[in-house]
Order: structure tokens, then sequence, then C-alpha cells
């Protein structure tokens, strides 16, 4: 039955959102000497680490990507614990010329051990963009990266001021890694019209207004600066603070150079609205709460907003297309595809460094593809 003929929201799933991605992903794997090949760490019991290792594996061998899953700890024996031998496993993957990209399934130990072990994955394998070096650019709204800059612990330059914006990278720079799941969040609110492509890129989300639940450096934070970098007005919410990232000036003309109409990225502010009172606002919701047991109101949500499940449990009532005009439920297989582009883009990165398997030429054609992306 459909939306118009139920009167409830549409039920948007993100097969045809990953659809439109597949074939470009393919194609550009396919343009590589040999399959990349990608390694993914197991070290926990998880029933959620282990399907989405599965549904890696399907997705590799479907787009020409050799997987191999590398199991330690729980994951390879129940006479070890959780995590156990899981930084060696990084680290021998990284010495290893053979492997062009890893990911590590976390959660294992939680977050302060788990982000150590981000870091010790090389940036120039790291499919995930969980790296500083990456995570460093997404909040300075710093789009595009020089491999070389990845050998050096100093952080990636600064813009003087705000700028015209373009999708296009300097020569010498490739779009820095974005994280595969907060870009997946985005590719799917461009999908659903969210974004305004009329707009000049960079503000494409203006006049938007986001409520992101859950602050986690794996998905909330960062996809609270994505969404705010390109002019939404985002609420951040965590269990004891509710936050408002957003570029433009918080009293006009006080805060920005003069001619311009918003900060080179943005600013976090204390927010003293509840969270009723954020959706209720919101054009946009989007919960990444890992519980079972929680949900959003369905009665505190605005009339035709867009509703966005991340959480593996359902974070929104059975009844959230009575007020949503839009729900889309999972975006994991989403999440693949653009970890599978940040293989390829990793690719390139060495390529700028070396030259040694893609043309210059390919390079170039590359860099000249037009995007109506954001990110």
């Amino acid at each position: 039955m459909s939306a118009e003929v139920s009167g409830k929201g549409l039920l948007l799933k993100a097969d045809p959102i990953a659809a439109a991605f597949r074939d470009e992903v393919k194609r550009s794997l396919g343009e590589c000497p040999k399959p990349p090949k990608l390694v993914g760490i197991l070290a926990t019991s998880s029933a959620p680490s282990k399907f989405y290792a599965e549904f890696t594996r399907k997705q590799c061998e479907e787009l020409g990507v050799e997987f191999i899953l590398k199991k330690t700890g729980a994951a390879l024996s129940s006479d070890l614990g959780e995590g156990d031998g899981v930084e060696e496993a990084i680290i021998e993957a990284n010495e290893d010329e053979g492997v062009h990209g890893i990911m590590v399934y976390f959660p294992i130990f939680g977050v302060q051990q788990d982000h150590y072990l981000q870091q010790i994955v090389s940036p120039f394998k790291d499919v995930e963009g969980l790296h500083v070096k990456f995570h460093y650019n997404l909040y300075h709204n710093i789009r595009f990266i020089q491999p070389g800059s990845l050998l050096s612990s100093a952080p990636s330059q600064l813009p003087s001021k705000v700028t015209v914006e373009t999708d296009q990278p300097p020569p010498g720079t490739v779009k820095s890694i974005i994280p595969c799941t907060p870009l997946a969040i985005v590719k799917c609110l461009e999908y659903a019209g969210v974004y305004n492509t009329i707009l000049p890129y960079g503000d494409r989300a203006y006049g938007r207004i986001v409520t992101v639940i859950n602050r986690s450096e794996v998905v909330g934070r960062p996809l609270a600066a994505l969404l705010s970098n390109d002019g939404a007005r985002v609420f951040s919410v965590d269990i004891d603070s509710i936050q408002e990232y957003t570029k433009r000036p918080h009293v006009q003309g006080s805060e920005v150079e003069q001619g311009q109409r918003y900060h080179p990225r943005h600013v976090v502010r204390h927010s003293n609205l509840s969270l009723q009172e954020c959706l209720a606002l919101s054009d946009v919701v989007v919960s990444a709460v890992p519980s079972a047991s929680y949900k959003v109101k369905t009665e505190w949500l605005k009339d035709g907003c867009v509703c966005l499940n991340v959480a593996a449990d359902k974070n929104f009532e059975k009844d959230v297309r009575d007020k949503a005009s839009l729900y889309i439920p999972a975006v994991g297989k989403v999440t693949i595809l653009m970890l599978l582009r940040n293989l390829y883009a990793l690719l390139l990165f060495s390529e700028l460094e070396s030259h040694s398997w893609l043309d210059r030429l390919r390079l170039q054609q590359y860099r000249q593809i037009p995007e109506e992306s954001s990110q």
C-alpha cells in the first residue's frame, strides 16, 4: 500500500540508495590491475559484529574486492578473551604491502581503548575514516588533503577565511576520508532531498534543522559536524547534555569577518532546549542509541519530518510514520558502499604518492567527474 493511500509517511529502505552507488564503486574498483584487498579484524563474539563481517564479505565478493576476515580473541576461540590479539592483527595488516584497507569491528573494549586501536590503523589503510587526521579535517571543514601530510604529526592547514567552495580537489590533493557511517547518512539525506542541490557546494543543508541523538565519536558527533558544515542547524543530543552545532553566527554580523555569511567551520554552543523542544523544531531526526529500550516519542516529532534510524535496534516507535513524511529504518547497505568508496579513495592516495599502479591521466579524469553530493 502506498504512503498516499495509507495516510502514513513513506518507508524508504536502503536498497535503492545503495544501488545509486553500487555501479560507481564496482566500476572504480574494477579499474585496479588486481582486486584490492580489504582485511576485516573481528576480535569479539558480538552477534552484530559477526553479522556485519559476513555482510562485508558478501558485498566485497559482489564488487570484486578480496576480503580476508582475521579472527582474534573471543571471535577465534571461547578460551580467549574479548579483544585478545587485536592490536597485533592491526599492526600485521599495516605492514603487509598487499593489504589496501583495514576495518576493525568495534566496539571491543570500550570508548578509550577502542579509540587507541583506531589510531593504530595506518591512515593510508583506514577505510572507516576513524583516524585522528581524518576526524580533524572533518571537524575543521577541511575537505581536501595532500596524502603526504598523513605521514606528518602536524594538523592539516586551516583555511584563512571563508571562500566560495568547490567539490574539485586542488592539484596534488584528493578528498579527505570521511567516516563511512556518517557519510552514508549524509548520502541517504541527499537521496531523500534534504540537501538542496541548487545551493552552493558546502552549504546545501542550509535552512534545515536536524536533531542527532547520541554523540559518539564513531557516528553522532562527526555526523553533527558534517551536517552543520554543510549549512544545517544541528542539535546534538547526548545522555547528559544538548549542544547546538552551526556555522552561522549567533548574532548576525558580530562573529564573522565583514562580507562573510558564516564561519569557516561549525561552532558548538550549549543549548538550553529540551529534547522535546528540539524535535518539535527539527526537519530531520537521526537516532543512533545502542539500546533496544530507547524510543523517540512519535508525538514529539514535527509533522512531515524525515526520520533515520542508525542503531542496530529500532530507536523510533512503531507509529513513527504517523508523523514522519519519510522513515529510513537502517543504513548498513549504504555504509558498506561508502567503506568501499573510501577504499578506492585510499588507493588514489597511494597512487598520488607513488604513481605505481594507476596512470596520472586516470587520476585527472577522476578529479574532473562532476559530483552533486556535498561530501
